[in-house]
């Protein structure tokens, strides 16, 4: 049945006779700003000049058929001397296009025929209105398959726009701009490979973005979410295991003309041993190193740590530490307990070292109390044992066994400046002696900075003796690109450092200078400042003072990054009594190309630093990883020499390694080096190791049991239930005669059950969707289903379009391809299709059941109505369900006042 639409506003349906001295105001604002897809009224000022009643015919035409006179045709009178308004009651039509229009009334007098027109502008205003729905996309993908996802996307306002389309995580199959006119509307297709290798079932959401390219601000998005089921699942454990890796290497060396080689075993472990990562567990073996120590090769080592909520202990190798002042760094064998309470920590260690002579054992114990989150207080106390053999105390500072009690605190002042500080007390049977430390950090919108300054006497027995130190740094900010910075360091001279490596020189060095930023991708730095290095091995091989200035450039250009510098100082060499100028220049290339990352370098300087004056040299190398797969990677560096301010350390001149994972847990190392040994400024040494890895996940606690799934396939009317393949996970099973399946040992865990479609007939249909999420948490699980036939929807779209007389847009409608959206949806299953008017439509293999089908308009007319928008029946097994849907232009019927009202004013008139 049509639905009629009535008119009764008076001022909006038929002419109307308003007497005044001028048109108002605020009708002729009305042929302003019209908006599509309203009404509205257009004021036309009539006058009868005569001194006889007039009657009039009037007819009224657009000049555009897409505004539509809601009244084409009338009559009026007018009475003498008299001006009135005329009223045209217009509609703007949606797809009505911006811009300015006319509309013409034409008059003819009754009485003489004489005619005549009169004509008003209007202006319709642009609109811009875009929609961006999600139309189809599958309901699950395997993994390594693509996800397609169509979108629809439709001009809605009545301007032409161009569109610019986005996703984040998905490619468009098309063009990323399109120009839509208004009123059209466009398929999208997006697409997403995905991870053949997916370990677990996942959803994942397509994204697509669209805006128009005149107003990016003003945008619409939409979301479609896909099941992705793993093909090759890793399953859920039933036991928490525990990393560990064991090896076993051949190392060979030739050390200083002497060759020797063996094997070398190691295992390394480090997790948890329970499921709620409560037990930390942590060990290391290492067994005898067949060659001489170097820093390329690992020395004997043997412990294991544990740590629970508040508790932790470590038995064996470790570096041991009580503070800073007293043990900063001490490795050895031993053992250390920590207890944690609310707010207080209680702990100690045995440590016994094993690369530091005089000392022979040492016992710590502390209290720590956390003031708050980053402020706190350590006390404690370390005693000292010293070696007693005869030759020991000749050069030992320990006189006797030595007693350090020591006090440190941890203080955040506020949130840009902490302070930390530590006094202690040392004593022994023949002298007593003291040391304090104090650093504060500061750190500012535009300033950093940070400065450290520690003291100890002469007599104190802790890791410092005798000794100053101060280090300090400073970076201002003054704007985005300019920074001032300032550093200073003035290391410690007597402090109890390990004899497993050699020191460092002593240096003293202060740098002050600017950093300016001329691009994103390049710096330039401009130092000067003053440097000592003075080295600690006899014989000495450098003592000089320094004053330099240095200019460096960073720049980044396409792949490559560069860094160039340069350095002229003048020299004071206290080794030999000179003085001279120094200079040196280097650069540095970096860039990665083919899964490979270079690095050269090359360096020049004539210094007048250690032996000669003026003395040239030449240093360059370069690094080169390359990882041909994961599982594969080679690694090649070269380097001439180097500087002898690090002769103190062993060094790399020709290196080489290979990595091969054989397979998964098995992989193989070799490795070959020329080194030159900490001491030795010339004689070349070799290494070489050949290690096979094997990594393990040892089990060690029972998480879960194994579960099952079993049921049964019904027969709803199919020709057969047996021999049909399901698929759970990465499992197969095939139903039996009455169509009962299994699947055992099944890892406790969420899957996905599938069916194999080629195993049954064509039209066959489980009565659930497939893939099913199951969840086994039970040692027994039971999932039943049918198989059926499956049913169908067809249909008809049919237009119906009344004749009307003076439809000034029927021609547009008929070329015009009008569409529309038609949705099925049976509990979580929906299909959408987009059909035209006037062509036929279906839906194939569908479940029998309770199924409700929409239609939606998707933009059509509003002059148009969908008969019945929505349908819901019962399919049954093989039915093939018929549909028409009727699209009807509804009809106006206009309903006429039986008298004509007239509202208007007394005219004044001029007074003479």
């Amino acid at each position: 049945m049509i639905k009629t639409w009535t008119f009764f506003i008076i001022l909006s349906l038929f002419p109307i006779f308003i007497f005044s001295q001028q048109q108002s105001n605020r009708l002729i604002s009305k042929k302003d700003s019209l908006l599509p897809g309203m009404s509205t009224s257009i004021p036309f000022t009539l006058e009868n000049n005569s001194a006889e009643n007039r009657t009039y015919d009037i007819s009224v035409s657009t000049s555009n058929p897409q505004i539509l006179p809601i009244l084409t045709k009338g009559e009026f009178q007018i009475a003498p001397h008299e001006t009135s308004v005329y009223l045209v009651p217009l509609r703007i039509a949606t797809e009505t296009s911006q811009g300015t229009y006319t509309v013409t009334l034409n008059i003819t007098d009754r009485n003489n025929g004489i005619s005549f027109t009169k004509i008003s502008k209007v202006t319709v205003s642009g609109n811009r209105n875009i929609s961006l729905t999600a139309l189809n996309s599958p309901e699950f993908v395997k993994a390594g398959e693509t996800i397609k996802a169509n979108f629809l996307i439709k001009n809605n306002g009545n301007i032409p726009e161009k569109f610019i389309l986005e996703s984040k995580n998905a490619i468009i199959d098309q063009d990323s701009e399109i120009f839509l006119s208004p009123g059209e509307t466009k398929q999208i297709l997006i697409s997403r490979k995905t991870d053949p290798q997916l370990g677990k079932n996942e959803f994942q959401n397509l994204n697509l973005t669209v805006y128009s390219s005149d107003d990016p601000k003003e945008s619409e998005t939409a979301y479609a979410s896909v099941k992705v089921i793993s093909i090759q699942p890793s399953e859920d454990d039933i036991y928490h295991r525990l990393p560990v890796s064991a090896s076993l290497a051949f190392i060979g060396m030739r050390n200083r003309g002497d060759y020797n080689d063996g094997f070398q075993g190691e295992i390394y472990g480090k997790g948890s041993l329970d499921k709620n990562n409560k037990g930390q567990i942590e060990f290391h073996v290492a067994t005898k190193n067949p060659v001489e120590y170097s820093s390329f090769t690992q020395y004997e080592e043997y412990f294991v740590n544990y740590k629970r909520d508040h508790f932790l202990i470590h038995l064996g190798d470790k570096t041991y530490s009580s503070s800073f002042l007293t043990e900063y760094s001490r490795y050895g064998r031993g053992a250390e307990v920590r207890f944690d309470i609310n707010k207080v920590s209680i702990g100690g260690f045995y440590n016994h070292p094993r690369f530091f002579r005089d000392i022979k054992d040492e016992f710590n114990v502390y209290s720590k109390f956390k003031i708050k989150k980053e402020s706190e207080i350590t006390a404690g106390y370390l005693y000292k044992i010293p070696r007693k053999e005869e030759n020991v105390f000749a050069i030992s500072r320990l006189d006797s066994n030595a007693h350090l009690s020591y006090l440190t605190g941890k203080f955040q002042i506020s949130k840009n400046l902490n302070l930390l500080g530590e006094v202690s007390y040392s004593k022994t049977n023949k002298t007593e002696g003291t040391a304090y430390m104090i650093q504060a950090q500061a750190n500012f919108e535009r300033l950093n900075g940070n400065v450290m300054y520690m003291r100890s006497s002469p007599e104190f027995a802790g890791y410092f003796t005798n000794t100053s130190t101060f280090n300090g740094g400073l970076q201002y900010r003054i704007s985005k690109r300019l920074n001032i910075t300032a550093n200073f360091v003035q290391d410690a001279k007597n402090f109890e450092r390990d004899t497993l490596l050699l020191a460092a020189p002593y240096r003293k060095f202060l740098q002050y200078g600017i950093q300016y930023s001329y691009t994103s991708k390049g710096t330039v730095m401009l130092y000067s400042g003053y440097q000592k290095y003075q080295d600690r091995l006899e014989p000495k091989q450098f003592d000089y003072d320094e004053r330099f200035y240095r200019l460096a450039i960073n720049q980044k250009i396409g792949n490559f990054q560069i860094n160039v510098e340069g350095q002229l100082g003048k020299t004071d060499n206290y080794l030999t009594g000179f003085s001279g100028t120094s200079r040196l220049y280097t650069a540095n290339i970096g860039f990665g190309k083919f899964k490979t990352s270079f690095n050269l370098y090359g360096s020049y300087a004539v210094t007048s630093r250690y032996q000669l004056k003026n003395q040239r040299q030449v240093y360059y190398g370069a690094n080169i990883i390359s990882h041909f797969s994961p599982k594969t990677y080679l690694s090649f560096l070269y380097q001439n020499n180097y500087m002898p301010e690090y002769y103190f350390k062993d060094r790399n001149l020709l290196e080489l390694l290979f990595h091969q994972q054989l397979f998964p847990g098995h992989e193989f190392d070799i490795s070959g080096r020329y080194t030159l040994q900490r001491g030795d400024l010339a004689n070349k040494d070799f290494i070489f190791s050949l290690r096979y890895t094997l990594r393990l996940n040892v089990p060690v606690q029972k998480i879960a049991e194994y579960t099952t799934l079993s049921g049964n396939i019904g027969n709803m009317g199919v020709k057969k239930i047996s021999e049909v393949k399901l698929m759970l996970g990465s499992h197969l099973t095939i139903t039996d005669k009455e169509g009962n399946f299994i699947f055992k040992n099944i890892t406790p865990g969420d899957y996905y059950l599938e069916m194999d479609r080629s195993t049954t007939e064509i039209n066959d249909i489980p009565t659930v969707a497939l893939p099913a999420s199951v969840s086994l948490h039970h040692k027994e699980n039971i999932f039943n289903f049918g198989l059926t036939r499956a049913a169908k929807i067809q249909g008809h779209i049919q237009f119906t379009e009344p004749i009307e007389k003076n439809d000034q847009i029927n021609s547009i409608q008929k070329r015009k391809k009008e569409s529309i959206i038609i949705e099925a949806i049976s509990g979580e299953q929906t299909y959408r299709k987009i059909c035209f008017i006037g062509e036929d439509f279906d839906f194939t293999y569908l479940r029998p059941g309770d199924w409700t089908v929409k239609i939606y308009r998707n933009g059509l007319d509003k002059r148009y109505k969908i008969s019945t928008n929505q349908f819901q029946f019962t399919l049954k097994p093989e039915e093939i369900k018929k549909l028409n849907i009727n699209i009807v232009k509804q009809q106006t019927e206009i309903k006429y006042q039986q008298e004509t009202l007239k509202v208007g004013y007394n005219e004044i008139k001029k007074q003479k």
